[in-house]
């Protein structure tokens, strides 16, 4: 245990954020003996996928490259009940987990024998200063309520999501765009009767692409697990659609709640569903405006409560069970590195020597405005190493959401496998130079 009377606390690594990618790095670093930090603000782990409710994670990777911590986490969420494995056609998804009980999966990864040892975390806690010597971070002030903590590290990483300790060092962000990705306030319902909703859902949507249903005794435990959804998009047809209308012409909801809806049964739960929506306006530089948003979103998932209680067979006896702590911000700001990936990048597939990741997931916008969401579905890219280290800060690795890539690139990034990939890679790239 350190003594905090010290001047400095010194470590080999310093990673800010304790969401999926800064777990990653932390269990990774850690087992390859680095002495780590890992730094989070709120009193959990796991960012979005935990606190925020973004489950489940999309299936995203084509080759099984800097994934070690991922099918770690899928094996210790099956011991804990978290974890299923969704079918779909002729493809399987490991990544069905309970958020909730994540917080503890989390916990219990990043405290085993071999990690702790090399690991110290600190919650509720976050960077307030950072002091820079010949182009390199050298000390990060840290604060929490009970002490102001000097440390003092050979490496850091970026793993905020909003990119807080890349602005306190003084890099540059990428400027490449107006537009914005809208957000999501997720939110659970409990006590629906997930069998009856499976066949009333069933008779409406036979589209399988839209709507599936799967149960199995071994990936499921034999609950019924599924997802649908609608959009106000008229590229393609929406079954929900109609009653979603039916719902607005009654009053129940408004018009713009029937934007974006999507909902997906809850790993290990036999009668909890999660939400992707509502979806709100992010508003990066009118924190005013954005708090009246959250506002907003929640009087929407009242609407949605009251609407899926009257509308859907199964829901009659819903009730809210959780709010998320985190809004699901899609995109915030991207801090610039020393390759900048690109569409182009990404659609022709260009190949890369110290490659982070090999996806295919696709390029993925969702936007307020009727059908100017895009969903285009992309070749085999990989993304470099050097897309994670900061241009500015010979020391500082970016990853996760705030991962150096233009706008288009990110959409397609910024899910959350590929954002453990980096954690990985970034970890084991500093393993390898540090040894």
């Amino acid at each position: 245990m350190y003594n905090l009377t010290m001047n400095n606390i010194n470590y080999d690594l310093v990673i800010v954020g304790g969401g999926t990618s800064g777990c990653a790095a932390a269990y990774n670093a850690a087992k390859s003996g680095i002495k780590t930090l890992l730094v989070e603000k709120n009193n959990f782990l796991g960012g979005l996928m935990s606190g925020g409710l973004v489950v489940p994670v999309m299936k995203s990777a084509v080759e099984d490259i800097n994934t070690d911590f991922y099918f770690e986490l899928v094996e210790c969420a099956k011991k804990y009940d978290a974890q299923i494995t969704y079918k779909f056609k002729n493809t399987k998804n490991d990544g069905w987990f309970n958020p909730e009980v994540l917080k503890i999966v989390l916990d219990d990864l990043l405290t085993k024998d071999n990690i702790k040892k090399n690991l110290d975390i600190l919650f509720e806690t976050e960077v307030t200063d950072v002091e820079i010597e010949y182009n390199k971070i050298k000390t990060i002030i840290l604060k929490n309520d009970i002490l102001s903590i000097p440390v003092v590290s050979t490496y850091f990483v970026d793993a905020t999501g909003s990119g807080i300790l890349s602005s306190l060092a003084g890099c540059k962000f990428i400027d490449d765009t107006i537009q914005n990705q809208q957000s999501s306030l997720r939110f659970i319902l409990s006590n629906v009767d997930v069998k009856t909703f499976a066949k009333f859902i069933k008779k409406i949507d036979n589209d399988e692409d839209i709507t599936n249903i799967y149960r199995d005794d071994i990936d499921t435990k034999g609950l019924i697990n599924f997802t649908t959804a609608s959009t106000w998009d008229t590229n393609k047809k929406w079954a929900l659609d109609e009653i979603l209308k039916q719902a607005v012409k009654d009053g129940v909801l408004t018009d713009s709640d029937r934007s974006y809806f999507q909902i997906f049964s809850v790993a290990g739960s036999s009668n909890q569903v999660a939400f992707n929506c509502p979806r709100i306006d992010t508003y990066k530089n009118n924190p005013y405006k954005y708090s009246e948003e959250l506002i907003n979103a929640r009087k929407a998932i009242w609407r949605l409560l009251n609407f899926v209680k009257n509308y859907f067979k199964g829901f009659e006896n819903a009730e809210l069970t959780n709010i998320a702590s985190q809004t699901g911000i899609r995109e915030s700001r991207r801090v610039k590195t020393k390759y900048i990936y690109t569409k182009d990048d990404l659609i022709s597939g260009k190949k890369f020597d110290n490659i982070v990741l090999k996806s295919n997931y696709s390029i993925d916008i969702h936007s307020k405005n009727k059908n100017s969401s895009v969903l285009q579905k992309t070749v085999n890219y990989e993304l470099p190493i050097e897309s994670l280290m900061s241009i500015d800060r010979e020391n500082l690795f970016v990853i996760g959401k705030i991962v150096g890539a233009d706008f288009e690139a990110h959409s397609a990034l910024r899910v959350q496998k590929s954002c453990m990939q980096m954690g990985e890679a970034v970890a084991k790239y500093i393993a390898k130079i540090n040894s």
